[in-house]
């Protein structure tokens, strides 16, 4: 089972590399973050068509998050929202149990974490916040033995080794203490950090900023992350970043990162 995230930044402005990405790699289950368009606005149909089941929750304009399961695997116990703040009308958060006649099941969940800045604003405590109740949502999840990956765009540079220059990212949310010790509590509850479990090397980076020639300079960093209970940890045969997609004309500043797991 391939698992892959993305945050497309727009799915109306990348229709088209999501579609040829679906083509080309066919990546079992997909979790895509930052749609920008409500649930009827999806392009359900042409995805769908690439052989998709889709699930979404959008939110006009902003945030909105997806889930793509490609036949003959199937998708139940769909969660909308994040547990833990009946008042967060924030689309951020989708988890669906993923299962089929040759794979155990997998609840997978496309999460599209708060960005926190500026950090003296009510944005960063939302963040942490977020994090927080993802970090219980995350431990109530392995109670039931099934496996799962929390995948998705964190708005967290885990590392100094996980962008191109860490003393850009100091004084930022991204980078801050506060938020680094909240992603490693996510891994403290059991969580394998999927790529960083299959590769260890510097350099591994998922966004280039549009600015100030990022791409062009490398100068990348590292905030999608696949996140692995034991129970998925014990069946991870592989890990990538598919970072030619940023090379594309009109890109998301993100690029896909997937895990393989073995059916189990």
């Amino acid at each position: 089972m391939r698992i892959t995230t993305w945050n497309v930044n727009s799915i109306k402005q990348r229709l088209p590399h999501l579609l040829a990405f679906l083509d080309e790699a066919k990546p079992d289950v997909v979790c895509l973050q930052e749609l920008k368009c409500q649930d009827a606005a999806f392009p359900r149909a042409e995805v769908e068509a690439a052989g998709y089941a889709v699930e979404t929750l959008g939110q006009k304009a902003y945030n909105g998050v997806a889930l793509l399961v490609r036949a003959p695997l199937t998708m139940g116990e769909v969660r909308r929202g994040l547990p833990g703040d009946a008042e967060d009308e924030q689309a951020r958060y989708i988890e669906a149990l993923i299962s089929g006649t040759e794979t155990r099941p997998v609840r997978v969940a496309s999460i599209y974490l708060p960005n926190g800045n500026p950090v003296d604003s009510p944005k960063y405590p939302y963040k942490l916040a977020f994090l927080e109740r993802l970090r219980l949502h995350a431990r109530a999840l392995m109670e039931d033995e099934n496996a799962v990956v929390l995948a998705g765009d964190y708005n967290v540079i885990p590392e100094p080794a996980d962008a191109a220059d860490p003393e850009a990212w100091r004084s930022d949310a991204l980078f801050l203490l506060e938020s680094r010790m909240a992603f490693r509590a996510l891994l403290a509850e059991g969580y394998t950090d999927g790529l960083r479990a299959c590769d260890p090397r510097d350099g591994l980076y998922t966004f280039w900023d549009y600015q100030a020639g990022c791409w062009q300079r490398n100068a990348g960093i590292r905030i999608d992350h696949l996140l692995l209970s034991p129970q998925a940890a014990d069946r991870l045969v592989a890990a990538s970043v598919q970072k030619h997609l940023r090379g594309l004309d009109k890109p998301s500043d993100h690029v896909p990162v997937t895990v393989e797991l073995s059916a189990g």
